[in-house]
């Protein structure tokens, strides 16, 4: 029998949704227990969990299999003992060949056999045989991975085969119900984007971290996980490069970035925009880089014609992120876009330009002002609007139709166009570090494939009226 809940308030963080499902699975009283953690993610909630049964801690390897070009896409999943399953209809609908599937499922089993070696060192998998084999993840979206963990630990013969996780979609739950013995879920939310968007901070979690967790976990169990501290983030002022001008701004790396977001302030000089300085912190915060810079020089900024020089700011994007790309400590990082008023429109324009852009986000902003090539913006879009800058939220639902799929509008209540109201920013960067964390990390980052899980059709949340 599944036990299910819909609360919908979100997890602090891994350590904190993995003391929560802890207590759900504490309660079931389970004999026997050995808990096996989805890595990486779902590593630090599964610690929590076997700390509290005292149950041995071990991972098991499962791995997307993402569709040929679009690696994004999840088609099916791998995972340990040479397992495999397909989405057939969807492989049949992309026109994926057999060929190319075998090449992408190689590839996958080659890592996952890495990431055994990495995490496990020369220990083999601890036994299930008779025992009940509690499968953890951070959250769950098409269940693909879950499902090829399932058929894996099956062919291991244990009494018994959970899967506990914090968060995942009703009818994912539903479809794991029939495959698996019980099914633990504290959140079965209606409107699912994400896994990430469950949590106020998921940053990406790290190979060594994923190591120490098991190696600190005794083979009787006690896992004695503890929270990671991250250290400060690196801040360097820099001067990027745009034609002839060079603009001056804030580079800010916390350790282990999962994605860097570039600002771009209506005004045109959002270095010192103290609204766009307190994104950026909530971002810093949440594991990801900020580049805070200005957009016109200060000639330029003079004239007020050049705000609104849509071509301008984009190009200035443009090569704020070929900057961006070509420094060590940034290379290896996807990147977003933050754009205020007009920078919005600004960011849209860019990222059209620019397909490798991996997300944006507007506040406030004029998507209008990008014209036609709204279209061309294939990055998943966030819209937030203040629920009483009532021009504004006309001109984005109107855009929300023409972006592509991926998008979605917010809207607080209560806030103007400035979003100067006590709590109403802090809400902003909610939402900005939600979206960034979701869609910025690369897609093997997580335990699941949110991609498959992001809305197809414009989304929309109205004023929250009490109700």
């Amino acid at each position: 029998m599944p036990t299910r809940s819909l609360r919908t308030a979100r997890f602090v963080d891994r350590q904190d949704a993995g003391r929560q499902l802890a207590d759900a699975v504490e309660r079931r009283r389970f004999a026997d227990p050995v808990v096996l953690a989805l890595p990486r993610g779902g590593v630090p909630v599964a610690a929590e969990v076997a700390a509290r049964l005292d149950a041995p801690l071990d991972v098991l390897i499962v791995r997307k299999l993402g569709c040929p070009g679009r690696p994004e896409l999840g088609v099916g999943a791998i995972a340990e003992d040479g397992v495999e399953i397909h989405n057939e209809d969807l492989i049949s609908r992309l026109g994926v060949t057999d060929s190319e599937l075998a090449a992408v499922a190689a590839a996958e089993h080659a890592e996952a056999d890495r990431r055994a070696r990495r995490y496990r060192g020369r220990r083999p998998p601890t036994p299930v045989k008779g025992r009940t084999a509690v499968i953890v993840d951070d959250g769950l979206a098409t269940g693909y991975t879950a499902r090829a963990a399932i058929a894996v630990v099956r062919s291991r013969q244990p009494d018994r085969i959970v899967v506990a996780v914090p968060v995942a979609p009703g009818a994912t739950v539903a479809a794991l119900e029939a495959v698996a013995d019980e099914v633990i879920c504290l959140r079965t939310p209606a409107r699912f984007i994400a896994i990430g968007q469950w949590y106020a901070g998921f940053r990406q979690v790290r190979d060594d971290e994923v190591a120490a967790l098991l190696a600190r976990a005794p083979a009787g169990g006690s896992a004695g996980a503890q929270p990671h501290v991250p250290s400060e983030p690196l801040q360097r002022d820099v001067t990027i490069p745009a034609g002839a001008t060079r603009l001056p701004g804030t580079l800010t790396m916390p350790p282990d970035a999962t994605g860097l977001v570039i600002f771009a302030h209506g005004s045109g000089k959002s270095r010192h925009s103290p609204r766009n300085v307190a994104v950026a912190r909530t971002l810093n915060g949440a594991g990801l880089a900020t580049i805070l810079f200005d957009l016109l020089d200060d000639r330029e900024a003079a004239d007020r014609g050049n705000v609104f020089d849509i071509e301008l700011l984009a190009e200035r994007l443009v090569a704020a992120t070929a900057w961006a790309e070509a420094q060590r400590e940034a290379r290896d990082l996807r990147i977003g876009y933050f754009g205020a008023s007009t920078g919005a429109g600004a960011a849209l324009v860019a990222a059209a330009r620019r397909p490798t852009i991996a997300a944006v986000v507007s506040r406030g902003g004029r998507p209008d002002l990008a014209g036609g090539l709204l279209g061309d913006v294939s990055a998943p879009t966030l819209l937030i609007v203040g629920g009483r800058d009532t021009p504004v939220i006309e001109l984005n639902e109107r855009a929300l139709d023409q972006l592509g799929d991926g998008r979605h509008l917010e809207i607080v209540p209560g806030a103007t166009h400035l979003f100067a109201e006590p709590g109403a920013l802090e809400r902003v960067a909610e939402l900005a570090a939600d979206w960034f964390t979701t869609h910025l990390p690369w897609p093997d980052a997580g335990s699941d494939d949110p991609a498959l899980s992001g809305p197809t059709t414009p989304t929309r949340t109205p004023p929250d009226t009490g109700a």
